[in-house]
């Protein structure tokens, strides 16, 4: 059985996808899958299981990036299709069943299971591979919780203030935690993630020089999470961190974190600078995991 998974471009979109993917991985274990996305969001795929290839969409003006991509796909006959761009390219390929996204209201994840008529939604997963949970124990230090700040996004507008960020860590770690500080690669994340490295000499720099699947490895042992809305914000909730999302001008009732462990934190304003530190301890203290017995405080 061979399976075309068609998601997202951007990051956040295709880890809220795996839950998905994942349903379908377990559903059919004697499927293999080709995973269509956007060239930022393929390490989130490198490590899943049944995969027999990644084809990276690299858009081009005019919609000329879609050609390519048909004649990539075009040759195999599928079993099924599964699209959540809802593109016309799952109508143009040789396939016995598609399941096509419809635009509908609710959380991302809903409107995904919905492709399937799943409920409840599958929720989003990481995988990753033993070298890269290797990795992450050799960077990060063994017997102390580790708090990883996120504090870049896409759009400036989505940017929580540097000092918030400085003293709801200092609130949380009680002197006892670790901060990370993750971002992507380039200049500009880099830039933005520069602040806050500056502010907090001890943090652990992970900006723009792990692999997705390493950044999971990581996440994935983190006490909590906090960080803008952003892919990052996705793979954390998805790694089973307990994550706290910051919301502005985007929609959290869509795009909010997902997991019983997760949390979106909104500006009552829609401005970031509008979120106070004392939300993000009130939110700590709600998941499922109390803030206390996460950092590892000392009374």
């Amino acid at each position: 059985m061979r399976i075309l998974f068609v998601t997202s471009n951007r990051l956040g979109d295709a880890v809220l996808s795996t839950g998905l993917l994942d349903h379908l991985i377990r559903a059919h274990p004697e499927a293999r899958f080709t995973v269509v996305c956007g060239p930022v969001a393929t390490g989130v795929f490198a490590r899943m299981p049944q995969l027999e290839r990644i084809v990276a969409l690299e858009k081009r003006q005019m919609g000329a990036h879609w050609f390519p991509l048909w004649a990539a796909v075009a040759t195999t006959w599928w079993d099924l299709v599964v699209d959540i761009r809802g593109s016309a390219l799952s109508w143009l390929v040789p396939t016995r069943h598609r399941a096509v996204m419809r635009r509908s209201a609710g959380h991302k994840t809903e409107q995904l299971a919905a492709i399937l008529g799943l409920k409840p939604p599958p929720l989003p997963v990481v995988w990753t591979a033993p070298e890269d949970r290797a990795k992450a124990a050799a960077l990060l230090p063994a017997g102390r919780p580790i708090i990883a700040l996120a504090p870049t996004a896409n759009w400036l507008p989505k940017i929580w203030p540097v000092d918030r960020f400085v003293a709801a860590f200092e609130a949380l770690s009680n002197g006892n935690a670790v901060a990370v500080v993750i971002a992507g690669p380039g200049p500009t994340e880099r830039a933005t993630a520069a602040p806050l490295l500056a502010a907090l000499p001890g943090a652990i720099d992970l900006v723009g020089c792990l692999s997705l699947p390493e950044i999971a490895a990581v996440l994935a042992r983190a006490a909590l999470f906090v960080g803008n809305d952003s892919g990052l914000m996705h793979l954390a909730a998805a790694a089973g961190a307990p994550t706290i999302g910051l919301f502005g001008p985007t929609n959290a009732a869509e795009y909010g974190p997902s997991g019983p462990k997760a949390r979106a934190v909104i500006s009552a304003s829609r401005r970031m600078g509008d979120i106070a530190v004392q939300q993000i301890l009130v939110a700590a203290l709600d998941i499922q995991t109390p803030a206390r017995d996460m950092l590892g405080r000392r009374d």
